[in-house]
C-alpha cells in the first residue's frame, strides 16, 4: 500500500429522495484521482457512515472499488457496535478488494483503554489487511494514548497506521512516543498541514473540498519548494470555515466541494441545514479556490 501522501475520504452524495447518488459518487472519485491523491477512502465521518445502513455501506465499498479500479490504494472505515458486526464489515471490505481498513471504536458507552485494546485486538486477528485505528476522541468521545497504541502494535504486525485528529504538537508527541514505528496520518480538514509534515506526519486523510490544493501543497513541501507556505496560506480561510464542527464540514464542506466540482447536494436528515449567509460564504470560498483541480 502506498502510504505517504494526501488520501481523499469521500463525502456521501444523496439524490433528492435521500438515496445514495451513484453518478455523483463516481464523479467524486474521478475528480480526486485526477487531482493526484495517493489513495481513496470511504465510510468515515465525512461519509456520514452512521446514517448509512449496512447494505449501503457494502454498496459504497463495491462502488468505490469499481471506480478506483486499482489505480490507487482503497481504504474503508469500519464502524460497528460489536466485534461480530465489525468483522462482518471487514469481510465485506476484503470482498471489495480493499487495500487497508480503519477501525473506529464502537459508539456505545465509554470504557477504559483495556476494553478498547481487547476489542480492536479481536478484530485485527481476523484479517491480514493492513489496519489503522481512528484515534479521534474529540469527535468520537473515546480514544487511545501512545502506550495503548504501542500495545496493539506489539500484538498485531498488520497494525501499520494511526488516523489521528490532533494538533501538530500532539502529532509530534505521538510520533515520538511510538518511536516512528508506525505511520501517522492526520485529518482535521488540513488544519496545520505544513506543521504536521514538519512534525513527521506521513500523510493526510481529507474530505475532498480542498484535497486538490492539499495535494499541491504536500508536493511542494516534499520538493523543498518554499512556495508551499504561500499555497497553503491561500487554503486556510476555507479550512477554518468548514472545520468548525463535524456537522459544519458535512453541511458546508460538502457544498464547497460541490460548488467547485459542479455537483448538487441533497441532505439526508437529520442534518445541519445551510443558511443563506452560509451559502454566500460557500460561494465566496469556492470562487477563491477556483474550479476543482484547476488554478
Amino acid at each position: 500500500m502506498t502510504v505517504r501522501g494526501v488520501h481523499a475520504i469521500l463525502y456521501a452524495f444523496f439524490d433528492e429522495n435521500e438515496r445514495l447518488d451513484r453518478a455523483a459518487m463516481r464523479r467524486q472519485v474521478e475528480l480526486c484521482l485526477d487531482a493526484g491523491v495517493a489513495g481513496i477512502a470511504a465510510l468515515g465521518l465525512a461519509t456520514e457512515v452512521a446514517k448509512l445502513t449496512v447494505d449501503e455501506r457494502r454498496t459504497l465499498m463495491q462502488w468505490v472499488s469499481e471506480d478506483v479500479g486499482g489505480r490507487v490504494p482503497v481504504g474503508f472505515t469500519i464502524l460497528g457496535q460489536s466485534v461480530e458486526e465489525q468483522v462482518a464489515l471487514v469481510r465485506a471490505a476484503e470482498a471489495a478488494k480493499a487495500d487497508w481498513i480503519i477501525l473506529q471504536p464502537p459508539a456505545v458507552g465509554s470504557y477504559g483503554a483495556d476494553e478498547y485494546i481487547a476489542f480492536f485486538s479481536r478484530i485485527m486477528a481476523q484479517t491480514d489487511l493492513p489496519v489503522a485505528i481512528q484515534n479521534a476522541p474529540q469527535y468520537l468521545g473515546r480514544g487511545l494514548d501512545a502506550n495503548d497504541i504501542a500495545t496493539l502494535m506489539e500484538r498485531h504486525p498488520n497494525m501499520t497506521l494511526i488516523k489521528a485528529e490532533d494538533s501538530a504538537v500532539g502529532i509530534e508527541r505521538l510520533i515520538a512516543r511510538t518511536e516512528g514505528r508506525i505511520d501517522v496520518f492526520n485529518g482535521r480538514g488540513g488544519l496545520e498541514l505544513l506543521d504536521n509534515l514538519r512534525a513527521g506526519c506521513a500523510g493526510f486523510l481529507l474530505a475532498p473540498d480542498l484535497v486538490d490544493r492539499a495535494v499541491e501543497v504536500m508536493r511542494l513541501y516534499d520538493a523543498g519548494d518554499p512556495a508551499a507556505d504561500a499555497r497553503y496560506a491561500e487554503m486556510v480561510p476555507a479550512i477554518v470555515f468548514v472545520m468548525q464542527s463535524l456537522e459544519t464540514l458535512i453541511c458546508y464542506g460538502k457544498r464547497l466541494f460541490a460548488a467547485r466540482a459542479g455537483l448538487t447536494v441533497h441532505d439526508r436528515g437529520p442534518a445541519l441545514r445551510p443558511t443563506a449567509f452560509g451559502l454566500d460564504l460557500v460561494a465566496r470560498h469556492a470562487a477563491a479556490m477556483g474550479s476543482f483541480g484547476r488554478r
